[in-house]
């Protein structure tokens, strides 16, 4: 039996969301996708392979839609996920196995401003002259940031959820444009759920350095 056969059940039409069928794979993408970003909000290690279960679902639906940077994507999110397992349960330093919330320094900045820009402008030029890519630099904005933003929660880098939030703004329109629907609802919850995050970490944050405060007080 091929592969293909094995993955075919995958992409048979489930139901259908504005006279446009859905796939397995993009309801089980949409189901694991919540569950991996709201286990992420409350600091759960298992985030990390609910995560690498979707980022497979993924691969299948982005390669299917002709988004080849968000499915190549998928295999970078993999390795970064295994990389972001390991330094939430050994990343806290000597006497510690949690990793603590903090904040972005200016020479991650500095990286992850380059980054981003450099791998914007390359995927652009490979997506537009190599595939038959009809988003080419959406594409690769999309990829630069979700990298940047997976980064930073592999650090747990409390501005890692407003580049969630800015990659985002442009996937809502994008999955929608590819009629991609059931994800392109995924994240506007995925949206609600970064603005979740984003406060639960700045609060962790901010009562990290209460107790520094008082002891030198």
């Amino acid at each position: 039996m091929s592969l293909a056969n094995i993955l075919e059940p995958l992409q048979r039409p489930l139901l259908t969301v504005l006279d446009t069928p859905v796939s397995w794979t993009e309801v089980l993408g949409f189901g694991s996708g919540a569950l991996c970003v709201w286990l992420v909000a409350r600091q759960h290690v298992a985030n990390w392979p609910i995560g690498i279960a979707n980022n497979l679902f993924f691969v299948l639906l982005f390669a299917q839609a002709g988004l080849y940077a968000d499915a190549g994507l998928q295999i970078v999110f993999i390795t970064l996920a295994a990389y972001g397992w390991w330094t939430w349960t050994h990343g806290g330093g000597p006497g510690s196995d949690d990793l603590p919330v903090r904040r972005t320094t200016r020479t991650e900045w500095t990286w992850l401003i380059a980054a981003g820009v450099v791998g914007t402008l390359a995927l652009t030029l490979l997506l537009d002259r190599v595939t038959d890519s009809t988003v080419p630099f959406w594409d690769a904005l999309t990829t630069a940031l979700s990298l940047a933003a997976t980064y930073g929660q592999c650090r747990k880098l409390v501005e890692s959820w407003w580049l969630w939030i800015a990659a985002d703004v442009v996937y809502v329109p994008l999955y929608a444009y590819k009629e991609l629907y059931l994800t392109s609802l995924l994240y506007v919850g995925f949206m609600t759920l970064c603005v979740l995050g984003l406060r639960g970490w700045s609060r962790d944050l901010a009562g990290s350095r209460r107790p520094v405060a008082e002891a030198t007080a």
